[in-house]
């Protein structure tokens, strides 16, 4: 909520209450300078053999301190810790010989071949850590030797862990009905009115988006309607945040462009719009159980150099034009959305970065920001902006980021207010403009 309660409170200031709402997956590209001198003081630590302050330096880098991600406790020499990544909990413990992690996927009351074979061939794919069975418990391990267990080791064994196992069980417990769920108290419910605004608005935002293409030729416009249904993707995952089987669904969609196979755009859109019909047509029962608040330490995807990220929002901005000027205001706006979208799904992107993307999603979709109690910064009836609020958000992210990013350097006056295709243009110009580089 920490970054919601920057933006929004403002809200309160007008009489409202903000809700507490999370969007989008967690990146743990957003560290600290505090932070990242811990990550060095582990990596001196572990050269000098101290190998009990290394571990120590390295979980308070991993914690996030606003989420309690990373608990630990060290009695007699023995550091034991629990680490939270979305549906599923890491338990470790940590002597001066070994080092053992360990997270439950399910119970398996009966011996079922299907689920030990595949276990057992993604055994292969795995780097560090292993599937295993422990009487009737699915689980996954990670262990090292204590003096072997650098920070860079640690960090890719305990998120290899991790993030297997917090997709890998929901994909077990939907494929297999006889497992049982374990290890779930952590995760929390979302609230009723929050949750019923969410399956209303995955419903909402597929058929809006299907609506558009309907009325565009699939063979002129091709281009123009992949980029519809990708950043239609993009916009739910990060929106809604569906987890388990829901998040694969949308995966899968997206592969269905991103496929090896030789097909024409044409086709990719039409498999595409399909899948998503299917999608549009569950129940809020169906939807509703991968829709909850858990917490992650781990980002599943990576950090890219700022450079890439500036290419692929400056690849969006001139893609753009074209649909401009030929009168295609809305298909130009979703692409904007789309350039910016695509970095947030696709990489871990630097904190200012995902802040800046939050508030542009509000002013893109008022009413869906509305419909969950927040204040609209754009009327897009009245075609007018809050712009002194936006103004204010910005420069309340440029300042907090200033010591990490100090090359970090906004020109409001770039911003144009005078039509939303503007806005979007002159915002995401903006920011991939912006110097992300760090000091050395």
């Amino acid at each position: 909520m920490d970054v919601l309660d920057r933006f929004f409170g403002w809200a309160r200031r007008k009489g409202g209450d903000l809700p507490d709402v999370r969007f989008g997956r967690y990146s743990d590209n957003n560290k600290s300078v505090d932070k990242v001198g811990r990550w060095n003081q582990a990596e001196q630590l572990f050269r000098d053999r101290r190998y009990d302050e290394c571990l120590d330096a390295f979980m308070d880098y991993l914690r996030d301190d606003a989420l309690e991600n990373v608990v630990t406790e060290r009695k007699d020499g023995i550091l034991d810790f629990r680490i939270t990544q979305g549906s599923k909990v890491v338990r470790g413990s940590c002597s001066p010989e070994r080092l053992v992690a360990e997270v439950s996927l399910a119970r398996m009351p009966e011996p079922i071949v299907p689920v030990m074979r595949r276990l057992l061939e993604q055994n292969f794919s795995l780097y560090y850590g292993r599937y295993a069975l422990d009487g009737d418990r699915l689980c996954m391990r990670f262990e090292t030797e204590t003096r072997a267990a650098n920070p860079n080791k640690l960090y890719y064994g305990l998120k290899e862990l991790a993030i297997r196992a917090d997709k890998q069980d929901d994909l077990l417990l939907e494929d297999f009905r006889q497992l049982v769920p374990l290890d779930q108290e952590h995760i929390q419910a979302l609230p009723d009115s929050e949750r019923k605004v969410k399956c209303n608005w995955f419903r909402r935002f597929i058929l809006e988006t299907l609506e558009q293409i309907e009325g565009l030729d699939p063979d002129k416009m091709a281009g123009g309607i992949s980029y519809l249904l990708l950043g239609l993707a993009y916009r739910i995952d990060y929106l809604i945040t569906p987890e388990g089987s829901l998040q694969q669904d949308l995966e899968k969609v997206i592969a269905l462009f991103y496929t090896k196979e030789e097909k024409p755009v044409v086709e990719k859109n039409t498999q595409m719009a399909e899948a998503y019909r299917r999608l549009a047509a569950r129940t809020d029962a169906e939807i509703a159980p991968s829709l909850f608040r858990s917490i992650a330490t781990f980002s599943i995807v990576a950090p890219q150099p700022a450079k890439v990220v500036s290419e692929s929002m400056f690849t969006a901005i001139q893609n753009m034009v074209w649909f401009r000027d030929n009168k295609q205001p809305r298909m130009a706006e979703r692409i904007l959305e789309y350039g910016f979208s695509f970095c947030q799904y696709s990489y871990s992107l630097p904190r200012p970065l995902t802040e800046l993307y939050l508030l542009f999603m509000q002013v893109n979709h008022p009413e869906y920001f509305q419909d969950l109690g927040f204040v609209t910064l754009y009327d897009r009836e009245k075609n007018e902006f809050e712009r002194s609020v936006i103004e204010d958000a910005v420069e309340g992210i440029v300042e907090r980021w200033q010591s990490k990013y100090p090359g970090m350097a906004w020109k409001k006056s770039n911003i144009r207010y005078d039509s939303l295709l503007s806005f979007n243009h002159a915002f995401l110009a903006e920011v991939q403009g912006l110097n992300m580089e760090t000091p050395a």
